[in-house]
């Protein structure tokens, strides 16, 4: 066991954001120890077991005596139904201002994600577009709140955010042209881009830019200052990014000022 669990100060996190720290040290580590964690997260015991059980349901890590080891190499993905707590106010200004960037006709790509499912929530009931999802969230919805076709690429599902992104669904749209897609990103930086921990998330979000036209990045603050293990688009590659205000503005002027029309909500 390294030093580095043991020495880090106690802080305050939410349940998924320490899931997902327990992992990573993990796979770190080779192994965590429960009262090292404890100590490290400022929670009981008892709370560290439970996040070690949940981990473990997930196949993240395996169940030991006294703590838990990596259960194989990957990352860690919290459930869509967590990240829908997080930044709900931004997420939702975002998602209004994302509507005006909406073809007057044509087709449109929406990813899947929790700030993608608050853009299908503010569509007006009228929009008559034609739709193309990878997520059976934003499917029902586009299909029960507005009067658009609705196209669902296939795949099979991820259990965690109810979206196809695997060999079949990126075969599914690469012979599509559409107008525009609506997207996101697991983390950003103004200097490598937009990044993700996930091979098959990342080849999906390749493939859905390569077939629009244009292309607009919905990004809550929080998703900026931090890299993930796979790059898949630079800047140069967005029209358009819609943020809300609390983002630094240091990092969009760089942004901006590299062709990226920069909206914030």
């Amino acid at each position: 066991m390294t030093d580095d669990i043991s020495s880090t100060p106690p802080v305050a996190l939410f349940q998924s954001q320490r899931q997902q720290e327990i992992a990573a040290l993990a796979m770190e580590n080779g192994r965590v120890e429960v009262s090292e964690l404890a100590h490290r997260f400022n929670v009981t015991t008892e709370t560290i077991r439970r996040d070690l059980s949940e981990l473990q349901a997930h196949r993240l890590v395996r169940r030991v005596h006294g703590g838990a080891t990596p259960w194989e190499t990957g990352g860690f993905e919290p459930l869509l139904s967590k990240r829908d707590d997080q930044h709900e106010a931004e997420k939702r200004r975002i998602a209004r201002a994302a509507v005006d960037e909406l073809p007057d006709t044509g087709s449109v790509i929406i990813d899947s994600g929790s700030t993608a499912g608050r853009f299908a929530e503010a569509l007006p009931a009228s929009v008559r577009l034609r739709f193309v999802t990878n997520s059976l969230l934003i499917a029902r919805i586009l299909s029960e709140r507005t009067a658009a076709d609705v196209i669902v690429i296939g795949g099979k599902v991820r259990k965690n955010t109810l979206a196809m992104v695997d060999t079949q669904a990126i075969e599914g749209v690469e012979p599509l042209r559409v107008d525009t897609v609506f997207m996101s990103a697991d983390a950003s930086t103004a200097a490598a881009g937009l990044t993700t921990p996930y091979r098959e998330e990342a080849a999906w979000k390749k493939a859905i830019i390569r077939s629009a036209r244009r292309v607009v990045m919905l990004l809550d603050h929080s998703k900026f200052d931090d890299e993930h293990f796979i790059r898949f688009a630079h800047w140069s590659d967005i029209d358009v990014l819609i943020t809300n205000s609390e983002t630094d503005p240091d990092q969009l002027a760089v942004i901006e000022a590299g062709g990226t029309t920069v909206v914030t909500a």
